[in-house]
């Protein structure tokens, strides 16, 4: 698969099923270790929280606290897969301003806001999609960025 560009790819491992996917810019993945976030949160309580996350984030994470590190973990892979699907890297961006909202039937939708959704906008993003996971001591999250064009520019 060396040479692929993003929409083969795509198109290869959607089998060419017609989708929202098109404008595929990039794409992040991440991994976390719960027990990691778990111990953070011993140690550092209420500013690792607030260092990191979204008050809405802090909220629905706290809503169930025997789930508490298992949904701030995803979040924070979900955060790390939008530095690599939107090359916030080098941006500057504040972790608060990568935001994941989880709506009422269970789904999630990625928010940018301030310095990252300008560098996400100055990369030609118009949204990014979030998928969250998280089984055993692992929290899983992929990030599409999605452009308003395909990568020719059209």
């Amino acid at each position: 698969m060396g040479n692929l560009h993003s929409h083969q790819l795509i198109e290869s491992l959607t089998g060419g099923m017609p989708s929202d996917l098109s404008g595929v810019v990039r794409l992040g993945i991440d991994i976390v270790h719960i027990p990691r976030i778990a111990e953070s949160l011993r140690a550092f309580g209420e500013r690792f929280e607030g260092r990191l996350f979204a008050p809405g984030e802090i909220a629905y994470s706290r809503s169930a606290p025997d789930q508490h590190a298992q949904r701030l973990a995803a979040r924070f892979a979900a955060k790390e897969a939008t530095i690599k699907a939107v090359g916030l890297s080098e941006a500057g961006v504040n972790w608060r301003e990568m935001e994941v909202r989880r709506h009422a039937d269970g789904s999630c939708e990625l928010v940018l806001h301030g310095v990252a959704a300008q560098a996400a906008r100055a990369a030609g993003i118009a949204r990014c999609i979030v998928c969250l996971s998280h089984d055993g001591d692992y929290a899983a999250a992929v990030v599409a960025a999605l452009s308003d064009r395909d990568e020719l520019g059209r």
